[in-house]
């Protein structure tokens, strides 16, 4: 049963973190070096409740931010958004196999679990946060990034206290994804039927 707990934290961990990977990873940091849900100490991913690898992590969202201060959103260039996605897909990885090794040696499924949520949360965040975006105007779309930011805090929060929530989180954003995958084929179907 501790297995499949913290199989779920780390799968609901992965998932924030597929949403917008810094501040997630620096939050489940925190709480592991308090021991306040989950614990790294003792397992192969300590390091990730470290005070240099949070460190690193807060340096990486600033230089983001200065970079994001000149040229604008990185997400909206191919190497910004595949530098994000990678990061969220490696962190989620690490994220997820750590609360594994907390209780078990056979941390190895965490990866692949991280992985796959992490690449879900991603992409349904950026379908999601895209679609809203083109509909809103300049001033307001500007903000869609704090919101990204407190839900993804809000999934790894729960992810980590109530780990049986994973799973809504998990299905929340497959719903979303799916969704707007829907609303993709019915939009180019309309346009066949116009010709």
């Amino acid at each position: 049963m501790t297995y499949l707990l913290d199989l779920l934290q780390g799968l609901g961990i992965a998932a924030a973190i597929g949403i917008r990977p810094f501040l997630p990873t620096l939050l489940v940091g925190a709480l592991a070096s308090r021991n306040a849900g989950l614990d790294f100490g003792g397992t192969s991913f300590a390091f990730l409740e470290k005070p240099g690898f949070l460190l690193a992590v807060l340096l990486v969202v600033f230089v983001l931010t200065l970079v994001e201060r000149r040229t604008g959103d990185v997400t909206r260039t191919q190497v910004g958004l595949a530098l994000i996605a990678l990061l969220a897909v490696a962190l989620g990885a690490l994220e997820a196999a750590g609360s594994i090794a907390d209780h078990s040696r056979t941390w190895w499924p965490g990866i692949v679990v991280g992985i796959a949520a992490a690449a879900l949360g991603f992409y349904a965040s950026r379908s999601l946060f895209g679609r809203v975006r083109a509909r809103l105007d300049s001033a307001t779309a500007s903000a869609l990034p704090i919101y990204a930011e407190g839900a993804a805090l809000v999934a790894a929060g729960l992810a980590v206290l109530l780990p049986p929530l994973s799973i809504l989180i998990v299905l929340g954003l497959a719903w979303l994804l799916l969704g707007s995958r829907r609303r993709a084929g019915e939009k180019y179907a309309g346009l066949r039927i116009l010709r």
